[in-house]
C-alpha cells in the first residue's frame, strides 16, 4: 500500500502539492488523473523520494523511500523511460539495476522477454525508437518483482498492440494482489484500464473514488428515446412523472441512467412503438472535464472563434482593427541599403 498524509511541496511562492491524503491500495489499478501543471509529477516524485516534501509524509508498505534497503523489490517504477544510460545495451541497463539491488541476473532475461526486447538485448538504448525505450522502462519496473508498481504515461509512444499488451499486463498485476497506480493523459485508455480513481487539480486532491462513482457523480445520465408515436409516448411518460424532453432530431430524452427497464415496460403498457432505447451516460473525458473545469492553469484558445482569436492577440473582442502604429523614429533604411 502506497500513503500519503498531508504532502505538501511548494517551490518559493509556487504551492505544487497542497496537503494530499489518499492511499494506493493493492488488487486494483488506480488511476492518478489531473490537468497539466496540477501535481501529479511532483506526487510521484516524491513518493520516490526523488523531491523532498515540504510538510507531510508519503510511506510504501508503512517505510519511507529511503528506509527500503532494496526498493525495486518492494516498488517499480517508470517515471522517464528515456532515464537509461545510452551507450549501454538494453541487458546491462538492466543487469546494472539488478545487481545494485541483488535482484538475480536471470531475472534480467525474464524481463527483457516479458517486455518483448530479447531480439534486442544486447543493442545499445540509445538507438531505441520511443515505443522500445518505453518498453525498457517497463523492464525496469518489473525487475524487481515487486508489489508496488508505479506507472506514469505508460503508453506514451507504443503501437496499438503494445498499448493492449501494457493494459493486460497492469490488468495481470493487480489480479495478483499487487498495488498498481498509473498517471496518464489518455482518458479513453484510462477508462478502460482504472478501477479506482485519485484526482487532484492545481495541488489539492478533487476526487478518491471509483471509476463508476466518478462519471456518475460528475456527469449527467439519460435515457435517449426514438418513436413514430412521440405524442402518445409524451403524454404516457409525463402522466407517469417522468422528466421527458424533446431533442432537435425529434428523439426524447428522459433523466435518469436507471430509467431504461421503467420506459420499456411504459411503452409496451401503452402499445407505443420504440426505435431506440438506449441509457447514456458521459465518457471518463467529459467527467473529468465538468470536475477540473475550474483548477485548469493553461488555457488555450480556440482560434476558429473570432472572439478567442482576438483575446489570443491582446485585442478586444468585436472591436475594430487598430491603426497600423507608425514607424520609429531615426533613419529609414530603403530597399536595398
Amino acid at each position: 500500500m502506497i500513503e500519503l498524509e498531508g504532502l505538501t511541496k511548494r517551490y518559493g511562492d509556487k504551492l505544487a502539492v497542497d496537503h494530499l491524503t489518499f492511499q494506493v491500495r493493492p488488487g486494483m489499478i488506480t488511476g492518478f488523473l489531473g490537468p497539466n501543471g496540477a501535481g501529479k509529477s511532483t506526487t510521484m516524485r516524491m513518493m520516490l523520494d526523488l523531491d523532498n516534501p515540504t510538510s507531510g509524509s508519503v510511506r510504501i508498505d508503512g517505510k519511507h523511500y529511503r528506509e527500503l534497503s532494496e526498493p525495486l523489490k518492494y516498488i517499480g517504477a517508470l517515471l522517464d523511460a528515456k532515464n537509461m544510460h545510452g551507450g549501454r545495451s538494453a541487458y546491462n541497463n538492466l543487469l546494472c539495476l539488478a545487481q545494485s539491488n541483488r535482484i538475480p541476473a536471470a531475472r534480467v532475461s525474464e524481463v527483457l522477454d516479458t517486455v518483448g526486447l530479447t531480439a534486442v538485448a544486447k543493442k545499445k538504448s540509445k538507438g531505441f525508437s520511443l515505443g522500445m525505450g518505453q518498453r525498457l522502462g517497463i523492464a525496469y519496473a518489473l525487475l524487481g518483482d515487486p508489489e508496488i508498481l508505479m506507472f506514469d504515461e505508460p503508453v506514451n509512444g507504443l503501437d496499438p498492440e503494445g498499448i493492449h499488451w501494457i493494459r493486460n499486463l497492469m490488468k495481470s498485476l493487480a489480479a495478483q494482489g499487487r498495488t498498481v497506480f498509473v498517471s496518464s493523459h489518455l482518458m479513453s485508455e484510462m477508462a478502460l484500464t482504472a478501477d479506482h480513481l485519485i484526482v487532484i487539480g492545481q495541488g489539492k486532491l478533487l476526487a478518491d473514488t471509483s471509476m463508476a462513482g466518478f462519471i456518475r457523480e460528475n456527469s449527467r445520465s439519460y435515457v435517449r428515446v426514438r418513436t413514430p408515436q412521440p405524442e402518445q409516448f409524451k403524454d404516457a411518460a409525463s402522466a407517469a412523472g417522468m422528466a421527458v424532453s424533446l431533442r432537435g432530431d425529434g428523439a426524447f430524452e428522459i433523466e435518469g441512467a436507471d430509467m431504461a427497464e421503467p420506459v420499456g415496460e411504459l411503452a409496451a403498457q401503452h402499445r407505443v412503438t420504440l426505435h431506440e432505447l438506449s441509457p447514456q451516460q458521459a465518457s471518463l473525458e467529459e467527467a473529468f472535464m465538468q470536475m477540473t473545469a475550474q483548477a485548469v492553469e493553461y488555457h488555450a484558445h480556440d482560434l476558429s472563434d473570432p472572439n478567442a482569436a482576438a483575446a489570443a492577440a491582446g485585442a478586444v473582442p468585436g472591436a475594430p482593427p487598430a491603426a497600423q502604429a507608425p514607424p520609429p523614429p531615426g533613419p529609414q533604411w530603403g530597399k536595398g541599403d
